[in-house]
């Protein structure tokens, strides 16, 4: 036996044994060619295998287990499905339960939401938040919430959904995609960011609101060289469909980080839509051309607002180093300009395919970024002309009522409407291999998702998400979610202790920046370092740690 085994290891046995069958299926095809045609085919392709296997030398388990790695590699390519179908809890986000999924496909089918027998949650777990319930209760009849952006300084000020589409191009979703999502904003009346990819025919054909974005590639307003056309932004701004604009500096999914549309995925209706050559490379810069200070920024906001024709301006970022969001801030101050609005993206946001590093590990989560522009505006006497947009994992009326506590005015989602949209979270986005035809740009794949049915669903979701946030806001004994705070929202911060978030959140009272200096350390540290008329920082954060004293 041992001697077997050192000739002929154990991993070599399915080689071996395809080996000695196709020698059996030989001698069959011989004596009975009708029967034996199958096996020998079948034994054959094996021992080939097995054969090729052995003498590559590219992959090491190949050579050692010919044959049996391909099982490996065979289970390895559907262990995302496994695991998803098979061994997933319902309450384990990666990054969305399915718990958090089955709740989207509930409403978006208009079908009972209702749970029994409890929550999955666990109410004695770190981080587990809840909204006290009031015994005066309210109840709230009509749930289309609204937030009015760039009242007192927009000729066109528009009433925006306390809940929208966050930016998703056409290019990363598909055409029916496109068209779903924009059917069912047209019946909800709420609005439809366009993603940086600008407005496509598939924006326009149902005529739902839309938001566009304006990136640093200047797609749809853009010259031949890359750098911003005003006379193509009247253009497209001056639609009826087009409320607001909104211009990206950065995103959650990956902040700091420009992208590529390689040139074969540039196709004529893409390429239309953004306003670049067919077939070649579609470049968005990391950073912008029409402005490199925050004064400069601020003129561009005026700019934009002007050529619009008075419509809303602002900007989305998701926050990075804190004294370039101060220096902006410092510009509004200094110009008095201000954006209509402003959306903080989160770093946990991510319809967007990015480099693993930026996904992990880059950007500042949601619920802080929000915390401090909100802190920011406030402290400056700004919150009153400024609104605030927020996108980060909402999709639920708890996550709205959460985020609005924390002090945005409205929110948007970008993932929850996929899942709308019929999204398996498969996480092939980046791959043209969507199962359900959200993400490619493949006919066939496409074809399967129907715009109509979809566009209904889209609509359902967020019909029914905001009664469930209506729902909440009266059982807190409250007459609308905007009058949400802080002390709204309890936090466990460990198993025999919790807190409101109010006294977690340190937040800064009207007025105080221009006073003084907040004693907290964030401003304490990066305040002083940020200028008007730079993104750089004035002196480095061990210069600030000198003349500033600790602060606890």
């Amino acid at each position: 036996m041992h001697f077997l085994r050192a000739i002929m290891p154990f991993r070599y046995l399915a080689w071996l044994l395809s080996g000695l069958g196709f020698v059996a299926s030989l001698l069959l095809f011989w004596l009975y060619p009708l029967i034996g045609t199958t096996p020998l085919l079948v034994l054959g392709g094996l021992t080939l295998l097995g054969t090729l296997d052995f003498v590559q030398k590219k992959q090491a388990i190949r050579r050692n287990y010919p044959i049996l790695a391909h099982f490996r590699f065979l289970f390895e390519s559907i262990r995302p499905e496994i695991r998803q179908y098979f061994l997933e809890s319902d309450t384990e986000e990666i990054p969305f339960s399915r718990a958090q999924r089955n709740l989207v496909y509930q409403r978006a089918k208009n079908v009972v939401d209702k749970r029994a027998y409890g929550t999955l949650a666990n109410v004695y777990g770190d981080d587990y938040e809840w909204i006290n319930h009031s015994i005066h209760t309210k109840h709230i009849k009509d749930t289309d919430f609204r937030v009015m952006i760039g009242e007192g300084q927009c000729a066109k000020p528009y009433s925006l959904s306390l809940y929208n589409i966050s930016a998703m191009s056409y290019g990363s979703l598909s055409a029916n995609a496109i068209l779903a999502l924009n059917k069912g904003a047209k019946l909800g009346n709420f609005a439809h960011d366009t993603g940086e990819g600008s407005i496509s025919r598939y924006h326009r054909e149902p005529g739902g609101d839309l938001i566009w974005e304006i990136g640093s590639g200047y797609f749809g307003c853009r010259h031949d060289d890359g750098s911003f056309s005003a006379e193509r932004f009247i253009e497209g701004a001056t639609s009826p469909q087009v409320k607001m604009i909104e211009i990206k500096l950065s995103q959650g999914a990956k902040p700091g980080h420009g992208g590529i549309l390689p040139a074969a995925k540039v196709t004529p209706e893409i390429a239309e839509a953004r306003g670049v050559p067919v077939g070649v490379d579609c470049v968005s810069p990391s950073s912008h051309s029409a402005f490199s200070t925050p004064i400069e920024l601020m003129a561009f906001i005026a700019q934009l607002r002007l050529l619009s024709g008075g419509k809303p301006v602002g900007i989305k970022l998701c926050i990075g180093h804190p004294w370039e969001f101060f220096a902006i801030c410092k510009a509004m101050i200094k110009t008095n300009i201000t954006p209509d609005y402003i959306v903080i993206d989160g770093a946990e946001g991510g319809t967007a395919a990015a480099p693993a590093e930026f996904t992990d590990h880059l950007g500042t989560p949601m619920h802080e970024g929000l915390v401090l522009a909100h802190n920011t505006l406030v402290g400056l006497g700004l919150r009153d002309r400024v609104k605030l947009g927020a996108a980060g994992k909402i999709i639920s009326g708890f996550d709205i009522a959460r985020t609005l506590a924390l002090g945005a005015d409205w929110c948007n989602s970008g993932r929850g409407f996929m899942f709308a949209l019929g999204c398996l979270m498969a996480k092939t986005c980046h791959t043209g291999r969507c199962p359900t035809g959200v993400a490619t740009q493949s006919w066939l794949r496409q074809r399967a998702l129907d715009p109509e049915d979809k566009g209904n669903r889209v609509y359902y979701f967020h019909h029914n998400t905001l009664k469930a946030l209506g729902e909440i806001a009266g059982a807190a004994g409250l007459t609308h979610p905007n009058q949400l705070r802080p002390h709204h929202i309890v936090r466990r911060v460990s198993v025999n202790e919790v807190a409101l978030v109010s006294a977690l959140v340190p937040y800064l009272q009207p007025g105080e920046l221009l006073q003084h200096c907040p004693q907290h350390r964030v401003y304490q540290l990066f305040w002083k370092m940020s200028q008007a008329e730079s993104f750089d920082p004035v002196i480095t954060p061990a210069e600030v740690k000198k003349t500033v004293p600790a602060v606890d």
